[in-house]
């Protein structure tokens, strides 16, 4: 079909799906290095991984550019054949999975940098508790996770899983707040006006532009450098709020209720943050992932909904 053809004979084997994984992480990276990072594999062993598939196929996959690498015409042209064939072996391990009633083995969780820190490991430890035999990863990522390719088996995500084939649930909408410590608030005092706020240290995103479009909708014009300390890590900015950098914003959750930090009222409703669980449809009776899902949800409304009183 593209004019590149695999021979089903002894001699040209099919390539391995360990080499099809490594193929893909590469164009989806762009580089050795991120693969392996990806992957939990050295980059020796990954470059070994392309070598071998060039020499299976007879095609060059990759070239070099200046910002790593990028997949040739022909690479190009098998991504989309690559994809198909680890989604396949994908679904073939799921289906065998769920022919077990086993509750052990790994499951991986993807969730926001924040959650992850602030929010998870609670729950984690919960789950350990009532379930050894189920090993825990966690990834912390803002980023979207492809379920699809066993990146993550579960999800926790601060917006609407839009993926297909996944089942979403949602599991409440969190309150945002401003906060400052009480050291800091003695020093600078409460801002009560719009005006206030040119006196007080922000501490605010630096490429992530959502609160200066949360203002912008207030008829508020704002722009990064009005932050006088900025960061795109979650839990960063939490710590720096924390160590009294100046006021800033997050979820009104019982778990940064601390005796040192205090609440700031907002002049206007900030808007919430929802929360949804997403999980591979195929994957959600496995016994282990059922396990490991209806624990992450319990453990997200008791201490998202129920504890908020």
């Amino acid at each position: 079909m593209f004019g590149i053809h695999f021979r089903m004979d002894k001699k040209s084997p099919l390539p391995s799906l360990e080499f099809t994984h490594s193929f893909l992480s590469v164009a989806r990276e762009g580089s050795l290095s991120g693969a392996a990072a990806e992957l939990g594999l050295s980059q020796p062993t990954v470059g070994r991984h392309i070598r071998l598939l060039e020499q299976e196929l007879g095609v060059s996959l990759f070239q070099r550019h200046p910002r790593g690498l990028a997949p040739t015409a022909e690479g190009t042209r098998l991504i989309p054949l690559a994809a198909d064939i680890a989604a396949a072996a994908h679904r073939f391990g799921i289906a065998a999975q769920g022919l077990t009633g086993d509750v052990s083995g790994t499951v991986r969780i993807t969730a926001s940098v924040f959650m992850s820190h602030y929010v998870m490991p609670a729950i984690i430890a919960d789950l350990r508790r009532d379930e050894p035999g189920i090993d825990v990863v966690l990834i912390p990522s803002d980023d979207s996770e492809n379920l699809l390719f066993r990146e993550a088996d579960i999800a926790v995500r601060m917006y609407p899983p839009t993926q297909l084939e996944l089942i979403r649930r949602h599991i409440c909408d969190m309150d945002i707040a401003q906060y400052a410590t009480r050291d800091y608030i003695a020093r600078k005092g409460f801002p009560k006006r719009f005006d206030d706020y040119g006196e007080h240290d922000i501490v605010g995103y630096d490429r992530d532009d959502r609160m200066l479009r949360l203002m912008a909708e207030h008829g508020i014009a704002m722009t990064p450098d009005m932050f006088t300390v900025r960061t795109d890590n979650q839990a960063a900015y939490w710590a720096l709020v924390q160590a009294g950098c100046g006021i800033g914003f997050a979820p009104r959750i019982p778990c940064l209720r601390q005796h040192d930090i205090v609440e700031i009222p907002f002049p206007f409703d900030i808007p919430q943050l929802p929360v949804w669980l997403a999980v591979h449809e195929r994957l959600r009776h496995v016994p282990r992932i059922d396990r490991v899902w209806c624990a992450i949800e319990a453990g997200l409304r008791r201490q998202l909904i129920l504890s908020t009183a």
